[in-house]
């Protein structure tokens, strides 16, 4: 299934906040970014848009819809030179005609009520999965491992767990059951 034709929950009473922020995202992610981020952003947009009372209730819409596609590529390096795509976040905020600290200040909120950081792994680009440790690591009694090099038996009970992203192929790590 293609990831734009991925439709999420959103209370009736949001219906219009939120596809009014998507069609903003939609056409962002279009002209500078990709449709991972596009799809990111708007499952983002459709959780706020769930959270009870709603944020999305009060401010603009292009704030909003700045300070989500702003969260998401910060856990995912946007602004880093060395990525692709990137962007500076002037350049950002500008294309949604907010100031620099209007859509930091947007995005630290959103990430602060939704509990998202670096090491957010729901967040992370599924291209950028492989290449982000932290979306691997894990405590095993204690002790930090990454779940890529553990037995295929304890990979299943961390997925299951919700733990690692996804269950890697590991033909060459043996079980040891």
């Amino acid at each position: 299934m293609p990831s734009n034709s991925k439709k999420y929950s959103v209370p009736n009473a949001m219906q219009y906040q939120y596809q009014e922020i998507c069609s903003i995202i939609d056409e962002f992610c279009s002209e500078k970014l990709n449709e991972d981020y596009s799809s990111l952003s708007k499952e983002l947009a459709a959780k706020l848009a769930r959270k009870r009372p709603s944020p999305l209730n009060s401010g603009r819409l292009y704030t909003w819809a700045c300070g989500i596609v702003y969260v998401i590529g910060s856990v995912n390096f946007l602004f880093d030179k060395s990525q692709s795509p990137h962007i500076k976040a002037a350049e950002l905020c500008a294309w949604f005609g907010v100031t620099t600290s209007t859509g930091s200040n947007k995005a630290n909120q959103i990430k602060k009520m939704m509990h998202i950081n670096q090491f957010s792994n729901e967040w992370i680009l599924p291209d950028l999965v492989d290449k982000h440790p932290m979306a691997w690591m894990i405590s095993v009694d204690g002790f930090i491992v990454d779940a890529r090099l553990l037995p295929t038996y304890l990979q299943e009970e961390a997925f299951r767990k919700g733990l690692i992203p996804y269950i890697p192929d590991n033909s060459a790590v043996e079980s040891n059951d």
